[in-house]
This record gives structure tokens, C-alpha cells and sequence, in this order.
């Protein structure tokens, strides 16, 4: 695609945009006094409110009061079943079959839980490969894991970085560590999109490579679903896990998603840790004490889950059908491209972009780095909020900005970079 550098191409962009119309469904932040508009680039940390997401809320507050313990079975939308109406829309978004996809938990939550049945070291066969620098979370998890396991971290923890001088790592590197180590990788756990590159992995051939040297692969897609076009089912992954707050606009700490492929969601004798949620539907209020689970990765759950905390996440996959997620990508791309072009033809001198170049192998986000240093960029950065400006920083030395589709607009990603060369000729 080809950009100009003036607003009028931005505002020609919006106007023939298919997804513009979904901006108005989503509720944007106040503006500071001091700001002569709200540009909200930070969907990768947290989304928008959906606007009928208080409506949804609202109705299951109401079935609650008027029907109580009956709002199991009589609510508008049944608490029972309540988590099974979500999947399908989950489904689409990652590229999954019924039953292999699940909202509930928290992302490490879900995270444990598969580690629990597919990190199973043996003898000789016993590490696991991460990123580095992996987010923290991910890894907390994968080294309380090994200690779990009696194993020393130094010792089992394999991670691949980017190459002296790089910013990103090569997916040809993680497919030659497999290749190398494989014979002693249990567990091949990976982001989907890298948090602070933006990175997007070639997630089927990294898990191809693993399958090839009987390695599990895993993938944390907090900064994927929602994002990127995934195929999951396809590609043959192992299990996936992803939270719901970011892209998917569910809101503050938002209950989780989690993909488990068929073949072992059909696997009744793989080890886990059970719960009640997790027992077969049809015997589950007998309260018998052997546990039978539920055929597919339901067969994972562990508690009922929380309806008022769901019904969000419920309005936001309203709006992703509706949409399209191949649509979405599509503009995703030509914004985050209009981006890259304006920081490079405008503020190279002064930013860095550290996210890979080829739209395939990026998100929607864009990190920049001050070529000054961290000091000044954290300085800087430090300012935009009472702009009206709404990215994020993370340590070391990156901004990073999300134009997300559903709700961002080219005239956003102008005024942003113009707002970037006023703050940096300060």
C-alpha cells in the first residue's frame, strides 16, 4: 500500500474504511484539559469498554435479583451454560474446532494447568524453550514448574534471544534450537506475538519442528488473539492459552481463554488437576467422588465460572463477528504500516521501530525506541498522557504503540506522530 504524509490521506483512509463504523461501539477515555483530543493506542495492554458491555452486565445483575438460584436455568442467558455460548465466537478467532477452546481463569492459570498435564520431564527429556526476554509472568510459571519437578532452572531452561545487534529473534533460530536440543525439550512454550518487540512468531513451523523432535508445543497468545489471523486446530498445536483483557476488550483482569487440540482433549487418562466444572455435564449433580471429565478442554475447568466477569467478553466477540477478524487484520496492517511510515519518513532521527518490517510478521503494535536513550524516551513518554495520549512503556527503553482496528483510525495514527515531533523538537 502507499502512504502520504499529509492528513487528508488519513482522512480519505477513514472514510472508505469498512471497520470505522465499529469506533462508535466502543467508549474512549475523557480528555484531559489539557489535550485537544484522546488518541488511545494501548488496546495491547488493556481494550475499550465495549458500549453494551454495562447493558450485559446489567441484565445478569437483574436476573440475579429477580430470579436468584433459578437464574441458573430462567436468566435471559442461562448461567449453566453460560460459558458454552462463547465458544464458538472463540473458536473463529483462533482457528479452533468445538471443544478445543474454553473462557476461563486467568491466562497463567490456564498456563499451570496445561503445564500440569503436558510438561511431564524424563529422564534425559526434561527442558523447556522460552523467549528471552520472556514476559515475566510466563516465565515465573515455567521456573516454578521445573523447581515443581526437582529441576534447576540453570540447568533446564533453554531461552532464545535475538542475534547480537537485533532486535527480534529469527524464527529460523528457534526452529534450529529445537533441531539441536530437541531430544532433551519436554515443552517448546512461546508467545504468539512477542509483548515488547511486537514481534509475530511463525507459530506452525516452530510447532512442526517440535512435533518432528517429540517435543509439546505451547503458546501464550495474550498479544495474539485478537490480533493476528491463528489456525491453531491446523497448525497442530498442542495447547494455547490467551487473556481476554487486551484485544479482546473484556475488560481489567478478564477471564482467560485457553485451546486444547482434540486429539488430546479426547485423551481421558492424561494427568491434570480436577474440578467440579471439569466433570461429565450429565452426572456432575450426582456428587459422585470419582471424577469423569467432560470430553475436550471443558474437561480442564476447574469452578463454575463468573458470569458478571464473562458478560463483557461477551459484547466484545459480538463485535469480532460481526467485523470479521480477516477484515480487521487486513486494515491492521495498513495502519500499522501508515505508522511505520510516518515514524520513518518523519522521526527517524529521533525513533527506532524495533517490530519487524514485514507486516506478516507483526501484530498491530509498533515499539519504538528514542535513539537518545531510555532517560530521555522515558521522559518523554512521560508527558503524553496529559496530551491525551494513552501508550504504554516498557523497560528497558520502548513505547509501544497499538493502532487496534476495531476502534483506531489513520487520523489517530497522524495525530500521534505529529504530537511525537512537537514533543521531540522540545
Amino acid at each position: 500500500m502507499s502512504y502520504a504524509a499529509g492528513i487528508d490521506f488519513a482522512i480519505g483512509q477513514d472514510r472508505h474504511d469498512p471497520c470505522a463504523r465499529f469506533r462508535d461501539e466502543f467508549y474512549f477515555p475523557e480528555k484531559p484539559a489539557s489535550a485537544e483530543r484522546v488518541l488511545y493506542l494501548c488496546g495491547n495492554s488493556l481494550g475499550l469498554q465495549p458500549k453494551r458491555a454495562a447493558e450485559l452486565v446489567k441484565e445478569e445483575l437483574e436476573d440475579w435479583q429477580r430470579l436468584a438460584v433459578e437464574g441458573h436455568w430462567k436468566a435471559r442467558r442461562p448461567w449453566m451454560p453460560y460459558h458454552e455460548n462463547l465458544s464458538a465466537d472463540l473458536a473463529g478467532l483462533v482457528g479452533a474446532r468445538a471443544g478445543e477452546v474454553v473462557a476461563m481463569n486467568s491466562l497463567t492459570v490456564n498456563l499451570h494447568l496445561m503445564m500440569v498435564s503436558f510438561f511431564r520431564p524424563q529422564q534425559g527429556r526434561h527442558k523447556i524453550l522460552i523467549e528471552k526476554p520472556a514476559f515475566p509472568s510466563d516465565r515465573y510459571a515455567v521456573v516454578s514448574q521445573l523447581r515443581f519437578h526437582g529441576l534447576n532452572a540453570a540447568d533446564a531452561l533453554i531461552e532464545v534471544a535475538p542475534r547480537e545487534n537485533e532486535t527480534v529473534i529469527r524464527d529460523e533460530d528457534v526452529i534450529s534450537l529445537i533441531a539441536e536440543h530437541g531430544n532433551e525439550i519436554a515443552l517448546v512454550m512461546l508467545p504468539g506475538v512477542q509483548y515488547y518487540s511486537g514481534q509475530l512468531f511463525d507459530i506452525a513451523a516452530i510447532t512442526d519442528e517440535a512435533h518432528r523432535m517429540g517435543c509439546i508445543a505451547g503458546f501464550d497468545l495474550a498479544h495474539a488473539a485478537g490480533n493476528t489471523l491463528l489456525s491453531l486446530h491446523d497448525w497442530d498445536v498442542d495447547f494455547a492459552v490467551w487473556c481476554s483483557y487486551k484485544y479482546l476488550n473484556a475488560g481489567p483482569g478478564a477471564v482467560a481463554g485457553c485451546f486444547l487440540h482434540e486429539r488430546h482433549g479426547r485423551d481421558p487418562s492424561l494427568q491434570r488437576f480436577a474440578g467440579w466444572w471439569g466433570h461429565e455435564k450429565a452426572t456432575r449433580f450426582e456428587m459422585g467422588p470419582e471424577f469423569h471429565p467432560i470430553p475436550g478442554v471443558e474437561g480442564w475447568q476447574l469452578s463454575n465460572p463468573p458470569i458478571l466477569a464473562l458478560a463483557p467478553l461477551v459484547a466484545s466477540l459480538d463485535i469480532f463477528r460481526r467485523a470479521r477478524m480477516a477484515q480487521l487484520v487486513t486494515k491492521s496492517r495498513r495502519l500499522s504500516g501508515y505508522l511505520e511510515f510516518l515514524v520513518n519518513t518523519q522521526l527517524h532521527e529521533v525513533f527506532e521501530i524495533i517490530t519487524p518490517k514485514e507486516a506478516s510478521r507483526r501484530g498491530c503494535q509498533i515499539s519504538l525506541r528514542l535513539r537518545d536513550g531510555a532517560e530521555r524516551g522515558r521522559a518523554l513518554f512521560k508527558r503524553l498522557p496529559d496530551l491525551g495520549v494513552f501508550v504504554d512503556w516498557r523497560e528497558p527503553d520502548v513505547i509501544r504503540a497499538a493502532p487496534v482496528p476495531l476502534y483506531n483510525s489513520f487520523e489517530d495514527v497522524f495525530h500521534f506522530v505529529q504530537l511525537l515531533k512537537r514533543l521531540a523538537d522540545s
